[in-house]
């Protein structure tokens, strides 16, 4: 059974930086791609980095740009997104979605998903 949990969100100053984390099962990071996206209220979802095991790590969002950091750790069947330097508009809720190999930005792409993990930059 294919199952994807994010965690690591939460009330974030602007300025600050968090780690959120997809911990993944029922599949192999080997063969399988890791998306993050985020949606924020009233926008559509947005592609903001993926990890492949084709690719490696490939990065979307332009708003992020130089911002974030996408990692894997096998022993742990996870994903991690690194954001720093938060700014109110990275509040959104992030979500983790998988695919077969290779990344897409496109979020009609992934099959499966997280029920996410909300992010807010807030003073």
């Amino acid at each position: 059974q294919v199952q994807l949990e994010e965690s690591g969100g939460g009330l974030v100053q602007p300025g600050g930086s968090l780690r959120l984390s997809c911990r993944t099962s029922g599949f192999s990071l080997d063969v399988y791609a890791i998306g993050w996206f985020r949606q924020a209220p009233g926008k559509e979802r947005e592609g903001v980095s993926c990890f492949s095991p084709t690719d490696g790590s490939t990065y979307y969002a332009d708003s992020l740009k130089g911002r974030h950091t996408i990692s894997k750790n096998d022993a742990k069947n996870t994903v991690y997104l690194h954001i720093s330097s938060l700014k109110p508009e990275d509040t959104a809720v992030y979500y983790c979605a998988t695919r077969s190999w290779d990344c897409s930005r496109d979020y009609n792409d992934y099959r499966f998903w997280g029920q996410g993990t909300r992010v807010t930059v807030s003073s």
